[in-house]
């Protein structure tokens, strides 16, 4: 319902206390007027039926019923009077006149008779006629001997009365005080109408003022105080908002300055920040590019140095400095992950495949943690598949189970996907009796290099970026996470993905990794790398596995190679060449040169999410430096298992 404006909630103010008084007024005249036209009425009729009674008297007692007839013939001509019976004491009718309509009449009452019977349309009314007792002045009476009994009745005088002249004034009278009541009304809403406007029009004045006002029109003030009569009412008032615009107009002036300095002072600053951004950003990827050549070639020669054969304490110095290097290979890899999920720079590839061989990949990597910690990790086979994205969810699966092991120090981990109410839908469940996390680091695990039990950064926590990678991952591939930990008990955390239905024949999405005879069967690699260190442990490391190793420091030296018969399975290049070209045309030109789509991988030192488009673009897989030997060794097989080898 529209609540009313102000007009009609003044009008209505004005109006209410007139119509009340007008309708207060009407009601008591009207209500008294009536009451004086029944006591009329009845005052009327009661004398009529006396005067009758007495009229009678003497043709009662004589019984002339001419006398009578002629007595209620004459009673017609009084206004009200509809019909008239004379009745002797015995109830005989000796004279009638007019129309009474009803078949009987009441029988003679023995009182006065002075009230009207309202049971009766018309109104009846009955008067008793009584002998006249005159006093005679009789020597031989006897005194009171005449009045000595009651005196008996002569008869009675029946008069019918019609209420058609008093409903006829009451309509009238009704007619007139509606009609003034409606005069009055009427002159009530023109005065209510004259009195609000004067009352209206200022305040209207003032709340577009207001209005005005609030939406910044400062000017407005005055033109309103040059327009306002000086007798306005609110005449004071609109001065004060005149004065209030005045003051909130400069102060909307020195704002409006104040703004745009700081505005342009965060230009500034702003410009300043991109700056320094773009500086740090290169300083970074100098920086890592740099740092990552020397531990790529560190973690070569590492592997490559595990293979010789040690006394005891040389093989434990090479195992403590095979973890240091890992630990430092897990942080950079965990660095460019989390680099690479905030930048979006991650390409989601969406496929159908079972759990089945995810799971036991997982297994495969995790059982040798699991059995060096004593603990027992169960995987249970599953028959379900899903649709995500296989590299994706092997990473966060790979975190979550390594987590769960990092942080349990007896019992073990449980991995198992189960189908949930939603048919359309499955959940991954990775649980742990470890540790445990507490409520209030429940949400805090998930940012990264957090760690809960860990505030000395030991290296045995982890670097405290798994989770983190877990939970980005998750957002980007639209599969809901849910935690949830009881202190000392351990954990559980579901994974949400959707279901996919069962192929009889696809391609493997996860191939299955050729043996180690089937890949060193007369395998040729050609490795280009402009570093001298990088590629002196890349070489030795792919000979002690086996390989035929050609090796380049640019596309020229390459160029060189494949003219003197060198058929390489497999092109192995950095991007950073020495010269015009860079690994990506290195690579091209080459395949252009054998004139078949060699297989080929790229590593680089770079974070830059455009190389990873640009590899992917050209088919070519994108290893980021420091690389790891047993990562390396995988993709080499699987490149050579994808040509058949």
């Amino acid at each position: 319902m529209k609540t009313p404006d102000i007009r009609l909630r003044m009008l209505l103010a004005a109006l209410l206390p007139v119509s009340l008084l007008c309708l207060l007024l009407s009601g008591v005249f009207l209500m008294s007027r009536f009451e004086d036209i029944n006591d009329s009425y009845q005052s009327c009729n009661r004398l009529v039926a006396r005067q009758l009674a007495l009229a009678s008297e003497f043709g009662l007692f004589a019984a002339n019923q001419e006398q009578l007839q002629l007595i209620a013939r004459g009673a017609l001509r009084e206004p009200d009077v509809r019909w008239v019976g004379i009745v002797d004491r015995e109830g005989r009718m000796l004279a009638s006149a007019g129309n009474s309509g009803e078949p009987g009449l009441p029988a003679p009452s023995r009182s006065a008779g002075q009230d009207i019977d309202d049971q009766y349309l018309p109104d009846v009314l009955t008067q008793v006629v009584y002998a006249s007792g005159l006093k005679l002045d009789d020597l031989y009476e006897e005194p009171n001997a005449s009045n000595s009994g009651q005196v008996a009745p002569l008869g009675q005088v029946v008069v019918k009365f019609s209420r058609q002249s008093v409903t006829e004034k009451k309509r009238d009278i009704l007619m007139l005080g509606g009609l003034i009541s409606v005069l009055g009304l009427l002159f009530g809403v023109v005065l209510a109408a004259r009195l609000s406007a004067g009352v209206i029009r200022p305040m209207m004045r003032v709340s577009n003022l207001i209005e005005r006002i609030g939406h910044g029109d400062f000017a407005v003030a005055a033109q309103v105080q040059a327009n306002t009569p000086a007798n306005d009412p609110l005449h004071e008032l609109q001065e004060n908002l005149m004065h209030m615009a005045n003051r909130l107009a400069d102060v909307q002036q020195e704002l409006e300055h104040q703004v745009a300095t700081v505005t342009q002072a965060l230009r500034e600053k702003k410009e300043e920040a991109e700056l320094a951004t773009q500086a740090k950003s290169r300083f970074l990827a100098a920086a890592s590019h740099d740092l990552r050549q020397p531990i790529h070639a560190l973690g070569m020669f590492v592997a490559r140095l595990s293979q010789l054969q040690h006394d005891a304490p040389t093989r434990q110095l090479v195992d403590s400095l095979e973890a240091s290097v890992r630990a430092i290979q897990n942080l950079l890899d965990g660095l460019l992950d989390i680099s690479r999920l905030e930048a979006r720079a991650v390409q989601i590839r969406l496929q159908d495949f079972p759990l089945q061989e995810l799971f036991e990949r997982v297994g495969q990597n995790l059982a040798p943690v699991a059995q060096d910690k004593g603990l027992r990790l169960r995987i249970r086979p599953s028959t379900l598949w899903v649709r995500s994205d296989a590299a994706l969810l092997y990473r966060i699966l790979l975190n979550l189970v390594g987590n769960a092991l990092r942080y349990t120090d007896r019992g073990g981990v449980l991995v198992a996907c189960r189908p949930t109410a939603d048919p359309a839908q499955v959940r991954i469940e990775v649980w742990d009796n470890g540790m445990g996390i507490a409520p209030e680091h429940q949400q805090a695990v998930f940012k990264a290099f957090f760690q809960v039990g860990n505030p000395g950064r030991q290296r045995a926590g982890g670097t405290g970026l798994g989770l983190s990678i877990v939970q980005q991952s998750c957002q980007l591939l639209k599969h809901p996470l849910q935690l949830s930990s009881r202190l000392g008990l351990g954990t559980r955390i579901c994974l949400t993905l959707p279901r996919a239905a069962p192929e009889a024949a696809r391609a493997d999405a996860l191939r299955p990794e050729p043996t180690r005879q089937q890949a060193a069967q007369s395998d040729t690699v050609l490795v280009i790398e402009d570093d001298d260190l990088v590629r002196q442990a890349l070489v030795e490391l792919l000979q002690s596995w086996g390989y035929q190793v050609a090796q380049a420091g640019g596309l020229p030296e390459a160029q060189q190679a494949l003219q003197s018969g060198f058929l390489p399975a497999i092109i192995i290049s950095d991007y950073r060449l020495n010269g015009a070209s860079h690994g990506i045309e290195a690579i091209a030109t080459l395949r252009q040169q054998l004139g078949c789509q060699v297989s080929a991988c790229l590593i680089s030192g770079d974070a830059d999410p455009a190389l990873l488009s640009a590899a992917q673009a050209a088919q070519l897989t994108l290893l980021q430096k420091p690389v790891r030997p047993a990562k390396l060794r995988i993709l080499l097989r699987r490149l050579l298992a994808a040509q058949g080898v």
